[in-house]
């Protein structure tokens, strides 16, 4: 990156054609300059000014769109990461805090891996309020009318009230930035698409926007290149869900007072899911085994979780269960047989 005449210039312009947005713009991208060189004292001092006047944003932070939602905060939801992904998230929160115009992240995997949750708890860290763009607004059947939805939705972002307070997040963004060259898209696709492009480029570097996806081997390349950082939520070992399994556990037996815990036990049952899967399927399993466990039996979960890892209808065999490796103590619970009758069984 280098600073040119031109940027200078453009500068002027912009003030004297009270273009408060590509002021803005250009301002930060010259910090984003003198702090990649290493002048970080100069660009903080030109971020502080643009931060403290006034004169270019109204105050508040909530805007009316009929393209964007204001997401609610909620109670937090456990969402603990594989280190890998958790530095990248903080790496994400740091770039963001130094304010040199980082600002465009996408999180790509597999469905259920966390990465909306995550865009959510990124929001309650920066304490900025999390708006989620419509899509269903967005796209539209009529032909060109997604494009100019498009530059309409970044036209209002860019015009946001306080810039610096929100984050605005395009789940599943693949919607609108599938690969050009694809036979199987349209041309109003590659219209949608190099619209996305132009848009990105001259978004305020002061908003945080984080898009998400499953289909990110479909992306046209020149989007993802317009992202910082692109980060992959598929890096999760058997022992992260395993602890992910058990995070969620705790959390929903907040909700069932009466059910039994034997972490030791649920664990080994977790690792006889083959594969474990997505933390938002474990979730939703671990949930509804909970919902649907009888109340005279306080480990009646365990039992339904099991079937389901093993693809079991019916009640076990004690046979069976030491053939899954359990010890003596964990049928009982699973089965609610005293050990030494359990013993005697097996003997005989």
């Amino acid at each position: 990156m280098t600073l040119k005449k031109k940027d200078i210039i453009d500068l002027i312009r912009f003030h004297f054609e009270n273009n408060d947005i590509q002021f803005r713009n250009t301002s930060i991208n010259m910090a984003r300059y003198f702090d990649s060189i290493g002048d970080s004292q100069l660009s903080q001092y030109i971020i502080g000014l643009i931060s403290t006047t006034n004169n270019f944003v109204p105050q508040g932070t909530v805007f009316e769109s009929k393209f964007l939602r204001k997401v609610d905060d909620e109670e937090p939801s456990p969402l603990p990461l594989p280190k890998s992904i958790s530095e990248d998230i903080q790496g994400v929160i740091n770039a963001v805090n130094h304010h040199v115009g980082v600002n465009k992240f996408l999180l790509e995997g597999a469905p259920g891996t966390g990465k909306t949750e995550t865009v959510k708890q990124i929001a309650r860290l920066l304490r900025r309020q999390l708006y989620t763009v419509e899509l269903s607004q967005l796209v539209d059947s009529k032909l060109g009318q997604t494009p100019k939805n498009i530059v309409e939705v970044f036209n209002e972002i860019n015009k946001a009230p306080r810039p610096d307070r929100i984050i605005v997040l395009f789940d599943e963004f693949d919607a609108i930035a599938l690969d050009r060259m694809n036979d199987n898209d349209s041309r109003e696709m590659g219209r949608v698409t190099s619209t996305v492009l132009k848009e990105l480029d001259i978004l305020n570097p002061e908003i945080l926007l984080m898009g998400t996806t499953n289909l990110y081997s479909n992306f046209d390349r020149a989007i993802t290149r317009r992202f910082d950082k692109v980060i992959s939520f598929d890096r999760y070992s058997e022992d992260d869900l395993v602890s992910i399994a058990v995070s969620i556990l705790e959390n929903q037996l907040k909700f069932f007072k009466d059910a039994g815990r034997d972490m030791k036990l649920f664990k080994k049952i977790v690792k006889l899911i083959n594969p474990i899967p997505s933390p938002g399927e474990l979730k939703n399993d671990i949930k509804i085994a909970l919902a649907f466990s009888d109340p005279s039996n306080k480990y009646d979960y365990l039992n339904r979780l099991l079937k389901d890892a093993v693809k079991k209808n019916g009640d076990f065999d004690l046979y069976e269960l030491h053939d899954l490796g359990f010890t003596l103590r964990e049928m009982e619970i699973l089965t609610g047989i005293s050990k030494s009758q359990i013993s005697r069984e097996l003997r005989g």
